[in-house]
Order: C-alpha cells, then sequence, then structure tokens
C-alpha cells in the first residue's frame, strides 16, 4: 500500500520514478512515512536504505538530517556502500572473517582489509527487501537470508519495522529474526546522521555535543578488531558520560583514536538488565539546536564519526566530506563470535533474535 500522492509530493523532493527499477528479480520503490507532527522519513527496499529524515530546527525550518542519495542508481552505487541503510547479518567486523560456531569452521567474505564488515559486499544493505506499508507512519520490510549467504549459516527470516510516533519526531525501529541452524545475528541500521541538514558541502560534526551512557568501552588494535578488552572511559577521551564536542578531543595521540582514525568504537552500555530499552545517546546541533536521543535494548552502540567519508556525492547535490556524520549504531560487541566472554551473538532454532533502537529528534532552546 503506497499512498502515492503523498509519496510525489514529499519535503525531500524526492521523486518515485527514480526509485523504480528491478534489481535481483524485485521491484524497488520509495516510500514515505509522515506523523501527526510533520515529521517525514524516505525510505526505499534496497537495503532498507533511508533516505530522508526531515525534521525542524528552533526555527520550524525543516532539513534532511541523514546522508543519502536521491535515486535508486545512486544507492546502489554508493561510494559508502552502508550509508543509512540496514546492516546483516552481522553488523561490525569479524576478525578474518573466520568463527565457529559448535565445532563448525565459518568462512565469510574479507571485505575490509584482513576482515569481514557488516555482513559482507552483497550482505543485507545491498539486498532488495519485500515491502508492505501498512499505514502513513508505518512500513514493514521482510528478508529471507540463505543458508551460507556470504558465508553464514543457517536460513534466516528476518522482519524489520520503521515506526513513526505520532506525539514525538521518534522513528522506531523493531528487528525480529529466526533461523533453521545455530547461526550469529547482529542486525543494525548504520545511519549516517547531521542534525545541522545535508548541505554542499556537508558541515562537520565536530561541534555536535555528545554524551553515551557508558562506562566501559570495547578498544580496538591497528586494524579495527577488538583487542577483546573491556576498558574504563574514565579519564581518556573515550568518555561521553558528561556532555562534551565530537571535536574536543578527538585529535589528541590517543591510541585507541589513532587506531579508528577518530572515533569508531563500540561502546558498553550501562543497563539496569540486558535486553532493557535505555537511553544509550543524544547530540545536539548547536547551531540549529536539533538533538536526536537513542535508545536500544542493545548491549552496545558503536559511535563512528566519518572518519572515512571523502567528499562525494549525495543528494541533491549534497558533498558528503569527512566527519559530515555521526553514527550511533546499536548493536552486539565487535568480533563477538569470537570473542567467548562478550555477551552472545548466537541465535538457535526455536529462539527469536529481538532488537528496538529509537532514533527520537527534538529542539534544544
Amino acid at each position: 500500500m503506497i499512498n502515492d500522492a503523498a509519496t510525489e509530493n514529499n519535503l525531500s523532493g524526492l521523486k518515485r520514478t527514480d526509485f523504480q527499477k528491478e534489481i535481483q528479480g524485485k521491484k524497488t520503490d520509495l516510500y514515505i512515512l509522515r506523523n501527526a507532527q510533520g515529521m517525514e522519513v524516505a525510505v526505499t527496499n534496497y537495503g532498507c536504505a533511508i533516505l530522508s529524515i526531515m525534521v525542524p530546527d528552533r526555527k520550524g525550518e525543516y532539513a534532511n538530517v541523514i546522508l543519502s542519495h536521491d535515486t535508486i542508481d545512486k544507492v546502489v552505487n554508493s561510494p559508502e556502500p552502508f550509508l543509512s541503510t540496514t546492516i546483516g547479518r552481522y553488523g561490525n567486523r569479524i576478525a578474518k572473517g573466520k568463527f565457529t560456531l559448535f565445532g563448525e569452521d565459518h568462512q565469510l567474505t574479507v571485505n575490509n582489509g584482513p576482515n569481514s564488515l557488516h555482513g559482507g559486499p552483497t550482505g543485507f544493505h545491498a539486498r532488495v527487501w519485500d515491502a508492505l506499508q501498512t499505514s502513513p507512519t508505518t512500513i514493514v520490510f521482510n528478508y529471507q537470508s540463505a543458508d551460507g549467504e556470504e558465508g553464514f549459516p543457517g536460513n534466516l527470516d528476518v522482519e524489520m519495522t520503521y515506526r513513526l510516533d505520532d506525539d514525538t519526531n521518534a522513528l522506531h525501529i523493531e528487528y525480529r529474526a529466526t533461523t533453521d541452524k545455530a547461526t550469529v545475528v547482529n542486525l543494525t541500521n548504520h545511519g549516517f546522521f547531521n542534525l545541522a541538514g545535508i548541505a554542499n558541502p556537508t558541515p562537520t560534526i565536530l561541534d555536535n555535543i555528545v554524551t553515551i551512557n557508558a562506562d566501559f568501552y570495547v578498544p580496538i588494535n591497528e586494524v579495527s578488531v577488538p583487542t577483546g578488552e573491556i576498558l574504563k572511559v574514565e579519564g581518556t577521551p573515550m568518555d561521553f558520560r558528561t556532555p562534551h564536542t565530537v571535536g574536543e578531543r578527538i585529535g589528541e595521540p590517543f591510541q585507541q583514536l589513532v587506531n579508528g582514525a577518530g572515533y569508531d568504537h563500540c561502546y558498553v552500555l550501562n543497563k539496569p538488565e540486558s535486553g532493557a530499552l535505555t537511553l544509550a545517546a543524544t547530540c545536539t546541533e548547536p547551531v540549529s539546536g536539533r538533538t536526536m536521543k537513542v535508545y536500544t535494548t542493545e548491549n552496545g552502540v558503536q559511535l563512528y564519526t566519518g572518519n572515512w567519508l571523502n567528499g562525494f556525492a549525495g543528494a541533491h547535490g549534497a558533498i558528503f566530506p569527512a566527519r559530515s556524520a555521526i553514527c550511533f549504531e546499536a548493536q552486539c560487541f565487535p568480533d563477538t563470535p569470537n570473542k567467548p566472554h562478550f555477551p552472545s551473538a548466537v541465535l538457535l532454532p526455536g529462539d527469536e533474535y529481538q532488537q528496538t533502537t529509537i532514533y527520537e529528534f527534538c529542539v534544544s532552546k
């Protein structure tokens, strides 16, 4: 169910015909979600890419606060293939693309130096999902990931929902998955946010004020794989328990910032119990006043500051230079299949993977 009038007359200026194509034997399309507050989110079923999030600043002026493209061909061929897409079967890195599960060795596609990243080059971000828009505020996506796809075991059935609140400007992302064979699952959304709004050029996020509700983080080695340690943020540039701008300490000669070329680390969220939906992070852009609050049931959130963006062109002529986006990717810890002391990412037949993550937008006066 698509409201054609709503799709063609959207705040982001996207055209439905620019997203209609047959790929992988399935049809892609443009879908528009709107809530009672006037918030608008545009998405496509290729990779479940979020194409725009239109929210107001303190003057009531709307802008697109997520990095994106304006045609399906540009989404498919993006210089940043994970740009604001759904990530799976395993978000983040798995060392050397290898893991052993119940005595069985698995070799994944290596696509990030020596490692597997974000489910491989043909992961969930590069698949055409089945889509059903059930209301003006809600769309449900489904994908069946075959046993052996990108090296992962088990047939995995995934359902993911994007849903807007009518009472607040909040985007809910809800995930469900089942398998017929023991596998590992770590789904996330790789939204590249810029609360100032995308532009030519899109400004950096170095003045964004961030807090993260985490006393610990997961340190990485020189190829961005966890060392296996869980370290305190206290006394380091990794500490966002109180508000700091992104740029305040990002250039310090702290080895973790050197290893990540900036912030590209998983934070261990403070939780009353595993699986609780809690506030993970907040981010405020001081000029516009736009603030984003991130809530999740996951144990971790990856902070990534767009260190590898290289100035490519996006929607409506916007340019995305280095550090022009900030990402808060709710997820299991990276390389968990090779770190048995990390909280498990294993999904067994008969069990259901569940996750809820919410991106709520408001204005700081």
